[in-house]
């Protein structure tokens, strides 16, 4: 009983506090006069990834990096093959952008290079270093190819960054006009500050659910870490897809995917090595990166024949995931 209500009431203060934290940021953000633009591709964007990245970090500090990792490694797969797997069936996803296509690329891209790097080398300061710089070149190219759609000197459609906070942003009204909320800036400090504290006790229960969880029931912590804390820290990965499929805003729901999971392995993954140094666990390298990989490579495959994801292949998707769980799950 005591190992459930810490991982439902790590999860409740990890979305809760993840949501006090981005409004109260953007409240501030705003009142300082930064650009929606740069509000958007980095606190909104970065909103639904809060609860990854606390879990994952406490999770490493405290000596469990089957839970850091496979939460890292179990949310990429989850959001390919459950969350977009449930949006397509929702509604057929279209994908006609270029930028999502180049998106698409590059989130192939780091999942290989994450894998290369997990399975030859320790994940420390030098990795975690790296991946932190290659997702702040990421961001920056982002804003300045937004920056070309909004005065007309580029005709491709919004990347995968900007679709993401979209997602969010949509999902959350108070996030789409900050500037029309009245409050003042020492009341949005403190809700921002009282967020982080709710994340990061919610990453406290959750990270000790679910080790406790394992040893209850003698379950690796890594299996732990790819399902059930992968699953509840992508809830607002599903909440967000789920409502841009049903807003028919199908482009929104592929690129939140797409952006989630390259914030997810350079930024999570980044941070988490900067922080805590240490080895991705060799099942992880051996099996579940690998299905990572693969579900890319299928999600990319399905994008681009016919330039959509249909009922059909996001069934698909989710027969996959399940067949996934069931092979891992002991």
């Amino acid at each position: 009983m005591q190992i459930a209500l810490q991982l439902v009431g790590g999860l409740i203060l990890l979305m809760l506090g993840g949501e006090m934290l981005v409004r109260g940021a953007v409240q501030v953000a705003n009142r300082l006069g930064v650009s929606p633009l740069v509000i958007g591709l980095t606190l909104v964007g970065f909103g639904t990834s809060t609860p990854e990245l606390v879990t994952s970090v406490q999770a490493a500090l405290s000596g469990s990096p089957g839970i850091a990792y496979g939460n890292i490694v179990g949310s990429n797969i989850a959001n390919i093959l459950l969350i977009l797997g449930i949006a397509a069936i929702i509604t057929p996803i279209a994908v006609s952008s270029n930028a999502l296509k180049r998106d698409s690329t590059i989130m192939v891209l780091v999942t290989v290079v994450f894998a290369i790097v997990a399975a030859l080398v320790p994940m420390g300061l030098l990795a975690g270093l790296v991946f932190v710089l290659a997702l702040a070149g990421y961001i920056f190219a982002a804003f300045w190819q937004e920056r070309g759609l909004a005065a007309g000197a580029l005709d491709d459609a919004h990347g995968a960054a900007f679709d993401k906070s979209l997602a969010l942003q949509e999902a959350d009204p108070a996030l789409k006009a900050p500037s029309e909320i009245g409050r003042s800036a020492f009341l949005s400090i403190l809700i921002a500050i009282a967020g982080l504290a709710l994340v990061v006790l919610g990453g406290n229960f959750l990270v000790s659910g679910a080790v406790g969880l394992a040893r209850s029931f003698s379950i690796s912590e890594t299996i732990i870490g790819l399902t059930i804390v992968a699953i509840g820290t992508s809830m607002p990965e599903l909440v967000t897809s789920v409502m841009a499929a049903l807003r028919k805003q199908t482009e929104v729901a592929f690129g939140n995917v797409v952006g989630s999971n390259i914030y997810n392995i350079l930024g999570i993954g980044g941070f988490t090595a900067l922080i805590s140094p240490t080895n991705v666990p060799s099942e992880i390298v051996r099996f579940d990166n690998l299905i990572m990989i693969g579900a890319s490579l299928v999600l990319v495959a399905f994008a681009f024949t016919g330039r959509r994801i249909s009922r059909r292949e996001g069934a698909v998707l989710v027969a996959g995931y399940a067949a996934y769980v069931a092979l891992i799950w002991p």
